[in-house]
């Protein structure tokens, strides 16, 4: 009997209840995250797989055709009734891109060689069989596998087209240039209060007159820029392409709305996979279209990075700078323990409200007093008094910077105190004694407080979205326009491109696989990010095994 009660003694005192319990949290925890992250990748992971096109013809009459995307029990049915979800695409004849289908009503369900998709610039993808290629009078039937080598050649052409014109329109506005300020100044003479004034009348006639001279003077330096445009949009008009749907309607189609095909149900293993490859690197490499549900990702991608950079680059050296002065400088006391307690509860207030703040002070103080200062000539429109990626970065870096400096202050205090005092008995100065010896012991430190700094930030949404980030960019922040970057132009962020996806799209179905991909590249991202920092921190530790964390 004393014996039991001492091992009952002995179990509650060791603590073993606690430590089962500690462990089973941390298990639970880590099923949690894995089937979270599971779930992500068996919904992302699919989404640019060529599934096989079905062809459904109905009992009534009807007939549908698309991929099989799931089947389930029909909900409230007697027995084992199921339905399947079609994606039938061709949402300009339908009005919409997927429809249920009850498996019972289903009479004939095959999957044809030629069934084809046909990716579009808008209403999603056309799903039917392809019939012919027309370019003006000549007419290409579909005969065999020598017409669809002609189709990708002539779609590639298309695309090369388009290039040309977008070179070809800035040929003729440069061309135009001088002109275009001569019709600007005639246009406000016509429609001022000045119009129709003989004074008015006297300078259009001048204006005219240099107008018709300079027009003459130019002559083939617009005239030869405007002939080749013309050529190449009646290139890039001409040819249509005719496709039969499932239900016997034939449709025809402009080229150039086209941006590529595939036969899935020709495909093999091999093929799949090249087609996977491609789609995916289209994801990371081109810009959302299709009110973000379909294309790729690029500029959410570089704007949340290039958003964390610049929130790292300006919060860590106020993070690190005011925990060094509270370590290192402050007198302790209660105004010390007061700052220690305002850092602790920032590090707890909700993100909105830094939103608000980056709001009214960044975006609305110092924006607009810069505009005034120095765009006055450009108001009432603003230039940095309205969001923009250096506000939202300043905002984030703002609400971080409490976690920097909270993992500072532990880097600091595990600094051996021999450290210090051997610097200084060599003569060292405080400040050369805390820059050649403290703060590279801290580092490991530091760098913990950014790790944590830029988890938190990359998932952030609430706060950029008051403070520059939005649905759609039609530049990046950075490009080859003087000067280069331009921290005064809204962003694209991953965060807000899921919620705007998830949330905002008419499209539920059609955004529910961009919104699995896009978090899970998401998190690829933020590990990405973290790996870094963390492998730095580890050779840091090897440099200065001095430090404790």
């Amino acid at each position: 009997m004393a014996a039991r009660d001492e091992y009952h003694r002995g179990f509650w005192a060791e603590g073993v209840p606690f430590i089962w319990i500690s462990g089973m949290a941390v298990l639970t925890l880590l099923v949690i995250v894995i089937g979270f992250l599971g779930l992500i990748c068996a919904k992302g992971a699919t989404h640019f797989w060529p599934s096989a096109v079905a062809h459904v013809m109905l009992k009534g009459g009807s007939s549908l055709m698309g991929p099989v995307m799931e089947t389930e029990k029909i909900p409230g049915a007697a027995g084992a009734a199921t339905r399947s979800l079609l994606k039938i695409g061709n949402r300009d004849v339908y009005g919409l891109d997927f429809r249920w289908v009850d498996d019972a009503a289903v009479e004939k369900l095959d999957y044809p060689v030629d069934a084809a998709v046909i990716e579009r610039n808008e209403y999603g993808d056309m799903h039917g069989f392809i019939q012919a290629l027309h370019e003006g009078d000549a007419v290409t039937t579909r005969t065999g596998p020598e017409f669809y080598t002609l189709l990708e050649k002539k779609i590639a052409r298309a695309a090369e087209l388009k290039e040309e014109i977008k070179n070809a329109v800035t040929d003729v506005d440069h061309a135009r240039k001088p002109l275009a300020k001569l019709e600007n100044n005639i246009r406000l003479l016509e429609d001022g209060p000045e119009a129709g004034t003989p004074e008015a009348e006297l300078k259009l006639e001048k204006l005219n007159a240099e107008y018709d001279a300079l027009n003459q003077k130019l002559g083939d330096a617009i005239t030869v820029p405007e002939k080749r445009l013309e050529s190449l949009q009646a290139e890039f008009d001409a040819p249509t392409l005719e496709v039969a749907i499932a239900d016997g309607q034939v449709k025809t189609m402009p080229l150039k709305n086209v941006r590529a095909f595939y036969l899935p149900n020709r495909m093999g293993l091999s093929a799949k996979v090249w087609h996977y490859a491609g789609k995916a690197w289209e994801f990371l490499w081109t810009w959302p279209r299709e009110s973000n549900t379909e294309g790729g990702v690029f500029p959410a991608i570089f704007g949340t990075v290039m958003m964390v950079f610049i929130m790292v680059l300006i919060g860590t050296p106020f993070g690190v700078m005011a925990a060094l002065y509270m370590n290192e400088y402050a007198k302790p006391g209660l105004f010390l323990n007061l700052v220690r307690l305002g850092v602790n509860n920032l590090a707890g207030v909700p993100s909105i409200v830094f939103g608000i703040f980056g709001l009214g002070f960044f975006i609305y103080f110092i924006g607009g007093g810069i505009d005034r200062m120095f765009f006055a000539a450009k108001l009432p429109e603003p230039t940095y008094g309205t969001g923009g990626i250096l506000w939202a970065s300043l905002t984030l870096a703002l609400l971080t910077v409490p976690v920097v400096v909270v993992a500072t202050l532990e880097g600091l205090a595990a600094v051996p105190r021999a450290n210090r005092e051997g610097a200084l008995a060599l003569g060292s100065t405080k400040w050369q004694m805390l820059w050649n010896v403290v703060l590279p012991n801290s580092m490991p430190g530091i760098l913990t407080g950014v790790i944590l700094a830029i988890s938190r930030a990359t998932g952030e949404v609430a706060p950029l979205m008051i403070t520059g980030v939005v649905k759609l960019v039609a530049k990046l922040p950075v490009d080859a326009e003087w000067p280069f970057v331009h921290l005064d132009r809204k962003f694209m962020h991953l965060g807000f491109h899921i919620y705007d996806v998830g949330f905002q799209s008419p499209n539920v179905e059609a955004a529910k696989p961009m919104v699995y991909t896009t978090t899970g590249l998401l998190i690829i991202i933020v590990v990405s990010l973290n790996l870094v920092a963390i492998l730095l921190r580890n050779r840091l530790r090897k440099i200065y095994k001095g430090a404790a964390l």
